[in-house]
């Protein structure tokens, strides 16, 4: 038996048919149906899609043959890759001095009769073959031979196209991939635009943005809708006797403590200065009162640097005579006032008299 030489090219042509990433792949009928062509157009009981790689021909599509791939140095095909531009005939195996002793003649599948036409790439690299064979010596007819080679150019069309597919398939994860992350750094940008940088509870744009969606929402669906507004106590004079750092780390103390009691679904926002507000969707004006008092006692039991901090809170109720978002606003801002004018550190509900008694 005479083992085929190596092609001077061998690390390029490899490189080449690494980069179609076929081998070792799945069957697919595209190249299925080309072998089943081939053996009809020959008559031949076997034919193949065979790649030839650095030890080994591995078999893309078989038909009339159980192995999967063989050893290189026992391929035909790896001879046939010598002549990119032709058809390898051997006519009768056992007349042929390179591979009369070969196993594969020998044994089973007992080959005495081969024929491949070499997969050639545009750059002259011959990947391998589709290749005929049969148990009995013959020779193919000259319309035989073309059709092969016909065929040969037919199996690198469909790896051409693999290879496009899984090219567009790869771009398209990596497009995929960049796009959710752009989609992921524009909504930490968006967190980050709508959030207080000093306490990390909504800011007012976040606020303003929720406060309209809610009251649209509790309109069109009938919910109840509340809303707190939240000052602290004396915090100018807090600020004024104990600096301006004392006085942020006491905002972020409050906002916490507010944000500590409040339910997944409501919003906390840093409404300006020492305000805050606190939007309640689906809640009526009892369960307003209850957070807002339960808010209230906690910060007056919560320690902070230098003195006690309270909290003055006004709660309003989105009725049917408020005609938009500014109505409930102000409802609640003057709740907030009446609080503050009553002695502070007080939870004070919206309402007709207390509207009237603000003005």
């Amino acid at each position: 038996m005479k083992v085929a030489q190596i092609p001077a090219t061998e690390a390029e042509r490899i490189r080449a048919l690494e980069e179609y990433d076929v081998l070792d792949t799945l069957p697919e009928q595209a190249f299925d149906d080309i072998t089943y062509l081939a053996s009809i157009i020959c008559e031949a009981p076997i034919a193949l899609v065979s790649l030839v790689d650095r030890e080994r021909q591995w078999f893309k599509s078989r038909l009339g043959l159980d192995a999967q791939e063989t050893h290189r140095d026992l391929a035909f095909c790896a001879h046939a890759i010598h002549v990119p531009d032709e058809i390898f005939v051997v006519p009768n195996t056992l007349e042929d001095e390179r591979f009369a002793d070969n196993p594969l003649v020998a044994d089973d599948p007992s080959i005495r009769f081969y024929a491949g036409a070499p997969l050639t790439t545009r750059d002259g690299h011959a990947l391998g073959t589709i290749c005929v064979i049969d148990r009995e010596p013959r020779v193919l007819r000259e319309e035989q031979q073309s059709a092969m080679m016909a065929l040969s150019r037919q199996v690198m069309a469909q790896l051409e196209l693999r290879r496009t597919l899984t090219q567009v398939e790869q771009y398209s994860e990596r497009l995929e991939r960049h796009q959710l992350e752009l989609e992921r750094l524009n909504g930490e940008l968006e967190t980050r635009s709508l959030t207080d940088v000093l306490t990390g509870v909504s800011n007012r744009a976040a606020f303003d943005r929720r406060i309209e969606e809610e009251v649209q929402r509790s309109n069109r669906h009938g919910k109840p809708l509340s809303l707190l507004l939240i000052d602290v106590d004396r915090f100018k004079d807090y600020n004024d006797s104990f600096g301006h750092p004392a006085g942020d780390e006491v905002l972020k103390i409050v906002a916490q403590t507010i944000a500590d009691d409040r339910r997944t679904s409501d919003q906390v926002s840093r409404y300006g200065g020492e305000e805050f507000a606190v939007v309640l969707g689906d809640t009526g004006i009892d369960g307003a009162m209850l957070l807002a008092e339960r808010i209230r006692r906690r910060m007056e039991a919560t320690q902070t640097p230098h003195r006690a901090i309270t909290l003055s809170i006004g709660a309003a109720t989105l009725t049917a005579d408020m005609k938009d978002v500014d109505a409930l606003i102000e409802r609640a801002d003057k709740a907030l006032y009446e609080a503050k004018a009553r002695g502070r550190n007080r939870v004070v509900e919206a309402s007709l008299d207390v509207t009237a008694a603000a003005n």
